[in-house]
């Protein structure tokens, strides 16, 4: 289905705010085409992964955005800390352009998270199938992130953050979780509002 819809020249790239969405298509998509001995739509799946992008990864290595504050008007005022998406580092090999991009926002005061390599537990299916292994793998993560005191965890995968906000919340902590892609979109003239870590618009608790 996706690669039937994908599967056009109306356009240049696509685009998605999801490294492990992104993940999916450049390399399952293709795989699941040719473990199913269907040689023909593991090559249409391959031109389609190739024409699709994690946002910052089209951000830099397309569109040549180095600096978000000068050529994007980022600013976010706020102290934030960073976690890096399992399938963002691992299946696309996205190293620092997250972080990069996050870095070069104005105002932004961005605090090292530490073991942010570590899974936060959620993985999808994972977090039901392994539901005591998650939570574990969850309050490593939130004891991580309040020990920044950062007022935000930011990311590139809304599952990842939405996994981390939930359980962020049930400790009873105003930390809350956004997408570096909010942050970025965060100017002087219409700033992301922040008060007392609950994100007022656009955010994810």
């Amino acid at each position: 289905n996706h690669v039937r819809a994908f599967d056009t020249e109306d356009y240049d790239v696509a685009v998605a705010p999801s490294g492990s969405c992104v993940a999916s298509v450049k390399h399952q998509h293709a795989l699941v085409a040719r473990r199913c001995g269907d040689a023909a739509l593991e090559a249409r799946a391959a031109v389609v992964g190739a024409k699709t992008y994690e946002l910052s990864q089209l951000l830099t290595d397309v569109l040549g955005v180095t600096n978000a504050a000068e050529q994007l008007g980022s600013h976010f005022p706020h102290k934030v800390t960073y976690h890096p998406s399992c399938h963002g580092m691992r299946l696309l090999r996205l190293g620092d352009r997250q972080l990069d991009l996050l870095r070069s926002v104005g105002g932004i005061e961005l605090v090292e998270l530490p073991e942010a390599e570590q899974c936060c537990g959620f993985g999808g299916t994972f977090a039901m199938k392994n539901a005591d292994v998650s939570s574990a793998m969850m309050a490593d993560k939130a004891a991580n992130i309040c020990g920044t005191g950062a007022e935000l965890c930011s990311g590139g995968d809304a599952s990842c953050l939405m996994h981390i906000g939930g359980g962020l919340s049930r400790q009873g902590s105003d930390v809350g979780t956004l997408h570096f892609a909010e942050i970025l979109a965060s100017t002087l003239e219409e700033p992301a509002s922040v008060n007392g870590g609950v994100l007022l618009a656009g955010g994810v608790r």
